[in-house]
Protein backbone atom coordinates (compact mmCIF):
# COMPACT_ATOMS: atom_id res chain seq x y z
CA UNK A 1 0.00 0.00 0.00
CA UNK A 2 1.25 3.28 -1.02
CA UNK A 3 2.15 6.15 1.70
CA UNK A 4 2.33 9.79 1.05
CA UNK A 5 4.08 12.35 3.54
CA UNK A 6 3.84 16.17 3.19
CA UNK A 7 6.96 18.22 4.01
CA UNK A 8 6.96 20.85 6.80
CA UNK A 9 6.44 23.43 4.04
CA UNK A 10 3.67 21.36 2.55
CA UNK A 11 5.27 22.19 -0.98
CA UNK A 12 6.91 18.90 -1.26
CA UNK A 13 4.65 15.18 -1.10
CA UNK A 14 7.02 12.16 -0.87
CA UNK A 15 5.13 8.99 -1.99
CA UNK A 16 6.54 5.47 -1.22
CA UNK A 17 4.74 2.67 -2.80
CA UNK A 18 6.41 -0.70 -2.34
CA UNK A 19 7.94 -2.36 -5.66
CA UNK A 20 10.16 -4.78 -6.79
CA UNK A 21 12.26 -5.09 -9.93
CA UNK A 22 12.77 -8.43 -11.63
CA UNK A 23 14.64 -9.62 -14.81
CA UNK A 24 12.43 -11.14 -17.94
CA UNK A 25 13.58 -12.43 -20.96
CA UNK A 26 16.65 -9.97 -20.03
CA UNK A 27 14.53 -7.00 -19.67
CA UNK A 28 14.18 -5.19 -15.77
CA UNK A 29 10.48 -5.00 -15.04
CA UNK A 30 8.65 -2.99 -12.29
CA UNK A 31 6.48 -5.04 -10.25
CA UNK A 32 3.73 -3.76 -7.93
CA UNK A 33 2.61 -5.68 -4.87
CA UNK A 34 -0.39 -7.09 -6.23
CA UNK A 35 1.45 -8.84 -8.90
CA UNK A 36 1.37 -6.76 -12.01
CA UNK A 37 4.24 -5.32 -13.63
CA UNK A 38 4.61 -2.09 -15.99
CA UNK A 39 2.06 0.05 -17.45
CA UNK A 40 -1.18 -1.31 -19.23
CA UNK A 41 0.96 -1.05 -22.58
CA UNK A 42 3.96 -2.70 -21.56
CA UNK A 43 1.83 -5.86 -20.36
CA UNK A 44 -0.27 -6.29 -23.32
CA UNK A 45 2.52 -7.50 -25.71
CA UNK A 46 6.12 -8.52 -24.79
CA UNK A 47 7.29 -11.48 -27.01
CA UNK A 48 9.60 -13.26 -24.98
CA UNK A 49 11.75 -15.08 -27.80
CA UNK A 50 13.87 -17.72 -25.71
CA UNK A 51 9.98 -19.27 -25.22
CA UNK A 52 9.22 -18.89 -28.88
CA UNK A 53 12.64 -20.33 -30.00
CA UNK A 54 11.79 -23.53 -27.43
CA UNK A 55 7.97 -24.08 -28.68
CA UNK A 56 9.52 -24.07 -32.03
CA UNK A 57 12.30 -26.49 -31.76
CA UNK A 58 9.41 -28.90 -29.80
CA UNK A 59 7.25 -29.07 -32.18
CA UNK A 60 10.62 -29.04 -34.86
CA UNK A 61 11.75 -32.24 -32.70
CA UNK A 62 8.48 -33.77 -32.15
CA UNK A 63 8.27 -33.80 -36.17
CA UNK A 64 11.76 -35.30 -36.50
CA UNK A 65 10.96 -38.06 -34.44
CA UNK A 66 7.46 -38.70 -36.39
CA UNK A 67 8.89 -38.46 -39.82
CA UNK A 68 11.60 -40.92 -39.08
CA UNK A 69 14.29 -38.22 -39.37
CA UNK A 70 15.92 -39.26 -35.65
CA UNK A 71 14.07 -42.18 -34.10
CA UNK A 72 15.57 -41.01 -30.52
CA UNK A 73 16.17 -38.06 -28.24
CA UNK A 74 19.66 -39.17 -28.22
CA UNK A 75 19.74 -38.87 -32.11
CA UNK A 76 18.23 -35.47 -32.05
CA UNK A 77 20.62 -34.73 -29.29
CA UNK A 78 23.21 -35.88 -30.96
CA UNK A 79 23.07 -33.81 -33.84
CA UNK A 80 21.80 -30.85 -32.33
CA UNK A 81 24.96 -30.93 -30.23
CA UNK A 82 23.55 -30.56 -27.15
CA UNK A 83 22.49 -32.06 -23.75
CA UNK A 84 19.91 -35.40 -24.51
CA UNK A 85 17.93 -34.07 -21.12
CA UNK A 86 17.51 -30.47 -22.76
CA UNK A 87 15.97 -32.05 -25.20
CA UNK A 88 13.90 -34.17 -23.54
CA UNK A 89 12.23 -31.10 -21.56
CA UNK A 90 12.16 -29.49 -24.57
CA UNK A 91 10.21 -32.03 -25.96
CA UNK A 92 7.52 -31.66 -23.48
CA UNK A 93 6.12 -28.26 -24.20
CA UNK A 94 3.98 -29.89 -27.43
CA UNK A 95 1.95 -30.58 -24.36
CA UNK A 96 1.23 -27.61 -23.49
CA UNK A 97 -2.48 -26.62 -24.40
CA UNK A 98 -2.76 -24.87 -27.47
CA UNK A 99 -3.94 -21.18 -25.92
CA UNK A 100 -1.20 -21.11 -23.66
CA UNK A 101 1.20 -21.50 -26.91
CA UNK A 102 -1.00 -19.28 -28.65
CA UNK A 103 -0.76 -16.74 -25.81
CA UNK A 104 3.07 -16.75 -25.81
CA UNK A 105 4.10 -16.88 -29.29
CA UNK A 106 1.53 -13.39 -29.76
CA UNK A 107 3.40 -12.20 -26.58
CA UNK A 108 0.54 -12.07 -24.31
CA UNK A 109 1.59 -14.39 -21.30
CA UNK A 110 1.51 -13.37 -18.04
CA UNK A 111 4.64 -11.13 -16.75
CA UNK A 112 5.69 -14.01 -14.30
CA UNK A 113 5.94 -16.58 -16.95
CA UNK A 114 9.74 -17.30 -17.66
CA UNK A 115 10.97 -19.99 -19.57
CA UNK A 116 12.71 -21.76 -16.78
CA UNK A 117 9.33 -22.17 -15.30
CA UNK A 118 7.94 -23.64 -18.73
CA UNK A 119 10.93 -26.60 -17.93
CA UNK A 120 9.70 -27.28 -14.75
CA UNK A 121 7.10 -30.37 -14.73
CA UNK A 122 3.57 -29.32 -15.22
CA UNK A 123 0.14 -30.99 -15.52
CA UNK A 124 -0.43 -32.88 -18.81
CA UNK A 125 -4.39 -32.26 -19.07
CA UNK A 126 -4.72 -28.99 -20.74
CA UNK A 127 -7.57 -27.62 -18.72
CA UNK A 128 -4.66 -28.08 -15.28
CA UNK A 129 -2.28 -26.08 -17.26
CA UNK A 130 -3.87 -22.58 -16.97
CA UNK A 131 -4.06 -22.89 -12.84
CA UNK A 132 0.16 -23.94 -12.86
CA UNK A 133 1.11 -21.22 -15.69
CA UNK A 134 -1.18 -18.58 -15.97
CA UNK A 135 -2.02 -17.74 -12.10
CA UNK A 136 0.84 -15.43 -10.45
CA UNK A 137 3.62 -16.37 -7.66
CA UNK A 138 3.33 -15.41 -4.71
Amino acid sequence: MAQQNFSSDSHTVTVRVPISIRRRGGRKMVVAPDGTSGTPASRSRHVDNAMVKAIARAFHWREMLESGTHTTIREIAGTEKINGAYVGRVLRLNLLAPDIIEEILNGHQPSHMVLAMLMEPFPMEWKKQPEKLLAPKR
